[in-house]
């Protein structure tokens, strides 16, 4: 009697474990699912919030970035974030923000969108009055000038003007000013048709450029020696003036110390990575004019094939 007993009491023991653990798995594969389903749920609600509750939505964001790093609402979590950021004008927190998304999710789809972000919001903090680690603030003395304090830092006139939101040159003792200390260079890449505007070892923004035909842009180490509004165009039996269809040259002209080359705009509207230039760097006149206002006099530029 105990034989059956005992075999019918096993035998029940096994019928409850086989679908436990069948409930187990289902209930397993069902947590799996999960997160990306939260996470949808957490940014959607988080979206909604933004515009009138965004203390809210930013704990919702980064709850979801926090708990569900692998889904794949994450990464569109961090550039709503973001976004949030930049309409609070808070704009360090925002290129932290960005700087986050590349670095943790570098092959996402919105990958690009947020580098590009980061790029224009580089520009945007550089002309504005924020305090950064590339900059220092300056108190203006009797005597002073725009030009002389530009002199004195290596910077430039319009940047200092831009970024403190002076209109004119008129400066009075005691004003404050951000002046920037930031060491800029620039690399340009023959083959790949771009212009990096780097601030040390980090990139400040890329740029699409049109290089020489033939082979004509030179190669090496240069550095910019002039800078001109409106340039001039001097060419073979003509003298072209600034603002006319015919001035290649467009609205700003960076001189190299290689004689007869620069970084220049352009009156032409077709797409600018072309290789057909007479062997000058050339920028759509928006982006010229942009990096005209960082680089001072004696950058560095590097050309590469």
């Amino acid at each position: 009697m105990r034989r059956p007993i005992i075999f019918i009491i096993v035998f029940i023991i096994a019928i409850v474990f086989f679908f436990g653990l069948g409930r187990s798995g289902k209930k397993n594969k069902a947590v799996k699912k999960a997160p990306s389903g939260q996470a949808a749920v957490i940014l959607e609600d988080a979206k909604s919030l933004i515009g009138t509750q965004d203390d809210q939505a930013i704990e919702k964001l980064n709850k979801l970035v926090t708990d569900f790093p692998s889904a794949p609402e994450a990464p569109q979590a961090l550039l709503e974030l973001a976004d949030v950021y930049a309409s609070k004008s808070d704009l360090l927190t925002e290129k932290d923000t960005l700087k986050k998304l590349l670095a943790q999710y570098p092959t996402s789809d919105i990958a690009a969108e947020a580098q590009k972000k980061l790029w224009d919001l580089n520009v945007q903090i550089i002309f504005s009055p924020i305090q950064t680690k590339d900059s220092l603030v300056y108190e203006v003395v009797p005597g002073d000038s725009l030009y002389k304090i530009a002199k004195e830092y290596k910077t430039n006139v319009d940047l200092i003007a831009k970024s403190n939101n002076i209109k004119g040159t008129v400066i009075r003792p005691g004003m404050k000013l951000k002046i920037s200390k930031a060491h800029y260079k620039i690399d340009v890449d023959k083959s790949d048709q771009k212009l990096v505007l780097k601030n040390d070892d980090e990139v400040v923004k890329i740029y699409d450029v049109a290089v020489g035909r033939d082979n004509s842009t030179p190669v090496g180490k240069f550095k910019i020696i002039n800078r001109i509004m409106d340039p001039v165009w001097y060419r073979t039996g003509a003298i072209v003036p600034a603002g006319s269809p015919e001035n290649i040259l467009g609205t700003r002209w960076l001189g190299l110390s290689e004689p007869g080359y620069g970084i220049h705009g352009t009156t032409d509207t077709k797409p600018i990575r072309e290789q057909d230039t007479q062997g000058c760097i050339r920028m759509m006149n928006p982006e010229v004019e942009e990096l005209f206002v960082i680089v001072p006099v004696g950058t560095e530029v590097e050309i590469t094939d």
